[in-house]
């Protein structure tokens, strides 16, 4: 059987973490079970990686970026080989082109599209340790492109689907999923289990969003351990009983700029005129908001992510006279809090619990949205850790 293991960047950030990891892979090889281990870039590089890149150009390309950001994991998995050879154990580094994982066109956040298993499974026939470069795919071009940040979390589950793995372990530097992040809430509970739509609504926390979600559709069993300790970690599985909390956890983000478009004709298609442009441009909107108001006119707000929030603007702004908005507005000192429970759906009062929590201790409210599993407002900044805070002792105790 195939175990296939993901490490974060603390994990492999100096040669002393390496080493640790490399006893850990280690320890599973001589189970006898064959291991593919996906790494991130060690510590900060890819963020001195992209220091460097705006010191030579502000603007650089999104493809230059990609060919300069992947280097990062390419020099972890290298590394990582060496350090397993001199343990004396057989160990094989490989990229994306190596193993043919073929991604979309999208630079900077491209969508894995296939993974083609045959080097894989010959390295492993071969009895190797197979170390594979996280957060990159290759194009129909040959271009590489990178899949977001944090999205190594998400190789390592499309290749525990493709290689129908017995377990995919994600593995950080916290010892699972808790209720809320135990370095802001100290009160925080980790979980032993949560299901798969749950981790979906919580997964800024320690897991890529798109890993949430291949894992489910795939049915990945899915574990979230710490690289530091033998704890056991969080299961991610099919809905599942969550120790009797209807509010199975609290989740900020911070990741966040709000924009309205105000003034428009309130009318058939004025909403579609503005999330067609940017869906073309692959913008994700999340939170929305349309606040009719006097004279059939209405204001649309909606939140992006900060890095689109440009681009988003530049692309409204150059459709004023197709769209027939009066003015746009743009805040990015904003975050986003969010309630998750899959309890939630049949308990009386969590809405108002929540909006009481935050009443009583004057944080306003800026925008709201509801799913089936998750509440998410919009409130200032500077007030977002209270917030999580307030709202998590609200629910969890």
């Amino acid at each position: 059987m195939i175990i296939v293991q993901k490490y974060g960047g603390t994990s492999v950030a100096d040669a002393k973490r390496i080493n640790h990891v490399a006893k850990r892979i280690a320890g599973v090889y001589n189970s006898g079970k064959k291991i593919v281990v996906v790494l991130s870039a060690q510590g900060s590089v890819t963020d001195r990686l992209l220091q460097k890149a705006h010191e030579i150009n502000p603007s650089a390309s999104k493809r230059e970026l990609d060919m300069l950001l992947s280097t990062g994991e390419q020099q972890s998995v290298a590394l990582m080989a060496m350090a397993l050879q001199r343990m004396g154990l057989p160990a094989i580094s490989l990229n994306a082109v190596q193993i043919g994982l073929e991604s979309s066109g999208q630079y900077g956040n491209a969508r894995i599209k296939r993974i083609h298993t045959t080097r894989i499974l010959e390295e492993l026939s071969k009895d190797n340790i197979v170390l594979i470069a996280g957060f990159q795919g290759v194009n129909s071009i040959g271009d590489i492109t990178t899949l977001g940040r944090g999205a190594s979390d998400t190789t390592a589950v499309a290749l525990a689907a493709v290689l129908e793995a017995e377990l995919c372990e994600i593995c950080t530097d916290v010892d699972g999923v808790y209720t809320a992040d135990p370095r802001v809430v100290p009160t925080a509970k980790k979980l032993n289990t949560i299901s798969y739509d749950e981790m979906l609504e919580m997964s800024c926390q320690v897991l890529h969003n798109r890993a949430a979600e291949m894992a489910k559709r795939h049915n990945v069993k899915l574990i979230i351990r710490s690289s530091m300790t033998e704890e056991p970690g969080t299961e991610i599985r099919e809905a599942c009983k969550v120790e009797d909390l209807y509010v199975s956890g609290v989740a900020i983000d911070r990741d966040v700029a709000q924009i309205s478009v105000l003034g428009i004709k309130n009318q058939p298609g004025a909403a579609y005129k503005i999330f067609a442009l940017l869906a073309d441009k692959k913008i994700s909107v999340d939170v929305i908001l349309q606040n009719p108001g006097m004279e059939a006119i209405t204001d649309i707000s909606f939140t992006v992510a900060k890095q689109d929030r440009d681009e988003a603007l530049e692309v409204l702004k150059a459709s004023q006279d197709q769209i027939g908005y009066k003015a746009i507005t743009n805040n990015d000192s904003l975050a986003k809090l969010s309630i998750v429970g899959a309890g939630m759906t049949t308990a009386h009062g969590v809405a108002s619990g929540m909006f009481e929590a935050l009443y009583e201790n004057n944080i306003n409210i800026i925008m709201i949205s509801t799913s089936e599993i998750k509440i998410t407002v919009l409130v200032d900044d500077h007030n977002a850790e209270k917030a999580k805070q307030v709202v998590h002792d609200k629910f969890i105790v």
